[in-house]
Formats: C-alpha cells, sequence, structure tokens
C-alpha cells in the first residue's frame, strides 16, 4: 500500500452517550435511598451516534452542523480525550488537537511566562522554548505586551498566543476546533496560511468551522452532523455544503438531506446557464465585430469616395488654369 493511500484514522459506528440524572449532587447514602425507593433517575443523551469514516494521509475532513450536533464531542473522542461509547476510533500516528485555545492559561503571570507554561503543558522543553519564543511572540503580533499580565488581554489577543505555541507541532493527525477563526480578519489570513504549510507537510486534518467558504475551500472531505446523526460523509465537499446551506435556510423543522438528485439538477441547471451565457457572450462580440467591421467598410468608402472628390476637384482646377492661361 502506498503512503498517500494509507488510512491513518478510521471511525466506525461511533456512538457518545452522556448520563445525566440526580446521581451528581447526591452522596452514596442518597443514591441508595433513591434506588431502593424508585426515586432515582438517570437519562441517557447520545451526543453522537453511529459515525462511520476514515481519512487517508493528506484528507482534509470538515464538520459541519449546527450548534450541539455532536462536532466538538466526536473531536474529543478521536483526540482521545473520552472514549467512545460504542464503536471503534484507530489512529495511526501523533495527534495535536487546537481545542478552546484560550483555556489553560494563568491571568496574574505574564503573557511570556504564560507562553512557557502552555509549551511545557504540550511537552515543549525549555530548551525547545527557548528557541522558538521569539517565533511565538511574533506570529502572535504580541511584542509589545510580553510582560503585560495575561488577563489584561482582549480574548482575541490570547487566542492568538494559544494558536501561535499549537501551530508549532508538526503531528501526522491535526485537529482544529474553531481555531482558523481566531484574531482579526489579517490574522485569520496569517493563521489560516499556517495549517496550510502543514498541511501541505502531509498532516491528516479535521477541521470544525461554522464558515463554509473556509470548509469549501480547505477540505477534500466533509461529514455532515445533525443532532449527533451523520447526514453525509462525502468527497462531495461543494454538494454538501449547498446541502447544508439550503436547510440553514429552510423553515424550523425541516429535515436535514443530502440529496445527490437534486445537486446534480442543480449543478445542470448551472451549466446550462453558464453555457448560456456564454453563447450570449459570443453573440453579442460576434455582432460587435461585425457592426466594427461594418463601420470601417463604410469608412473605408467615405475615405475612398472623399479621394474620388478630390480627384474630380483638382481636375477641374486643372481645366481652369488651361482655360485661364488660353484666354491671355
Amino acid at each position: 500500500m502506498s503512503e498517500a493511500s494509507r488510512i491513518v484514522l478510521s471511525c466506525r459506528d461511533v456512538s457518545i452517550r452522556y448520563r445525566v440524572g440526580d446521581f451528581k449532587n447526591i452522596g452514596l447514602k442518597e443514591w441508595v435511598t433513591r434506588r431502593l425507593t424508585g426515586r432515582y433517575r438517570v437519562v441517557d443523551f447520545w451526543a453522537d451516534r453511529h459515525v462511520s469514516f476514515d481519512l487517508r494521509q493528506g484528507d482534509m475532513l470538515g464538520i459541519i452542523g449546527t450548534n450541539g450536533a455532536g462536532k466538538s464531542t466526536l473531536l474529543k473522542a478521536i483526540a482521545g480525550i473520552m472514549e467512545p461509547t460504542k464503536g471503534r476510533i484507530v489512529r495511526h500516528g501523533r495527534i495535536a488537537a487546537l481545542l478552546e485555545l484560550a483555556s489553560g492559561f494563568d491571568g496574574d503571570l505574564t503573557v511570556k511566562e504564560n507562553a512557557y507554561l502552555r509549551g511545557a503543558m504540550l511537552g515543549y522543553t525549555r530548551a525547545f522554548m527557548d528557541r522558538t519564543y521569539p517565533y511565538i511572540i511574533d506570529f502572535a503580533e504580541l511584542k509589545a505586551f510580553e510582560d503585560r499580565p495575561f488577563k489584561q488581554l482582549s480574548s482575541g489577543m490570547k487566542s492568538r498566543l494559544a494558536f501561535a505555541i499549537a501551530s508549532l507541532v508538526r503531528p501526522e493527525i491535526l485537529i482544529l476546533d474553531e481555531v482558523l477563526s481566531v484574531g482579526d480578519g489579517a490574522f485569520r489570513a496569517k493563521s489560516e496560511a499556517k495549517m496550510r504549510e502543514i498541511i501541505a507537510g502531509g498532516a491528516t486534518t479535521i477541521l470544525v468551522s461554522h464558515s463554509l467558504s473556509q470548509v469549501r475551500k480547505m477540505c477534500s472531505k466533509v461529514l455532515w452532523l445533525d443532532k449527533g446523526r451523520p447526514v453525509v460523509c462525502t468527497g462531495d465537499v461543494e454538494g454538501a455544503c449547498d446541502c447544508y446551506e439550503a436547510f440553514l435556510r429552510a423553515p424550523a423543522g425541516t429535515p436535514a438531506a443530502f440529496d445527490p438528485s437534486a445537486i446534480a439538477a442543480k449543478r445542470a441547471a448551472a451549466k446550462a446557464e453558464a453555457e448560456r451565457k456564454t453563447e450570449e457572450r459570443i453573440r453579442q462580440e460576434e455582432e460587435r465585430i461585425r457592426q466594427e467591421e461594418e463601420r470601417r467598410r463604410k469608412a473605408a468608402a467615405a475615405v475612398a469616395e472623399l479621394r474620388r472628390l478630390r480627384t474630380e476637384v483638382e481636375k477641374l482646377a486643372e481645366v481652369r488654369r488651361i482655360l485661364k492661361g488660353g484666354g491671355k
């Protein structure tokens, strides 16, 4: 099997359950009493149900869906932070997960101290941080703030520092949860370029994003989740995003659906319309050329007529000159 065709990440029928109920805020004695008296209540909430997909080296999967669709929960299971209730996740290679970027900092420490603290939490050595700190602070555009308490930074600045540190990794599997939306427009473009650099190095990537333009531009596959269940996992990124956009515009309660026939019809209509517009532009250009040639023909005829008239005038002038000379 070639390196490019090797499956790096495999999810097989993954389901993740949360249990909610009385057991969280009661002691053991109360729990036993309620169990015996039948007053014990537990509710199962399935955040994800029957999710399956394979990713090969270099793939980039975009996960889309409304809030509460199970996207972040699935990422935590893939990253190994939690185990699925059912199903199996197989990973091959080192995983780096950029989740909840601004968490894990100490507000009373300076920006520089927090950079080293975060690096230590990610397993970086002191020597590595000494070498890379200038890059981190420049990339995060926080050189003027490195000695300030972290709590004085805006949320965007905090996320920029976290992203600059986290993007130092060179993993086989990279997980991004809304991290390409950090900072202002210029920094988003820079962070997106950095992720492209990591992806170009062969990383298999999963991106959760509410920005469909990012998904369309960067991803080679799309997983659409709705209420924890996969609507579709496909390489037809444009088609899936089109269906998802239509679902978001539809009235509340409309079932989430991926309709290949509707996508094919829409693309056929778009192609026909593009061809019609192209033919119309060609017709207009041909008409313009015809009119230009007609104008040039008329101009050439007018020039020829002027030359003829000039010749006639010159002949008349010569005759007059001769007649005048003869009269003398």
